[in-house]
């Protein structure tokens, strides 16, 4: 093989584009973690423990994290209470009313 002659690379690794990767790691799911501890003179006073995980909604619920399904504001169709929209109604109606009976003052604008 001379010089000048061109040598093909050959990679051990397969290249993957974004799309796979975000795929593989939704599937998969990964878990971040840390903890964050302030001490004083062997006294700690702060700790703060940081949990992050990355993954589908389907691995979510197959890893029990289904906390989504059991709140009444992701619920899809969940009305809210008729009795409590009529009580908002009717303090607004109020408000209204108060509002209105105020005097209205002008500013001067010659001041």
């Amino acid at each position: 093989m001379s010089r000048d002659e061109p040598r093909n690379m050959v990679h051990s690794t397969h290249s993957t584009n974004l799309a796979d990767l975000l795929e593989r790691l939704l599937d998969k799911g990964v878990v971040i973690s840390g903890d964050i501890r302030i001490k004083l003179v062997d006294i700690e006073l702060l700790t703060i423990q940081i949990r992050l995980v990355i993954c589908s909604v389907d691995r979510a619920v197959e890893m029990g994290m289904d906390w989504w399904r059991h709140n009444q504001y992701f619920q899809k169709g969940t009305d809210a209470d008729p009795a409590q929209l009529e009580r908002i109604a009717d303090r607004l109606d109020s408000l209204e009313r108060r509002l209105s009976a105020l005097p209205v003052e002008v500013p001067d604008r010659h001041e």
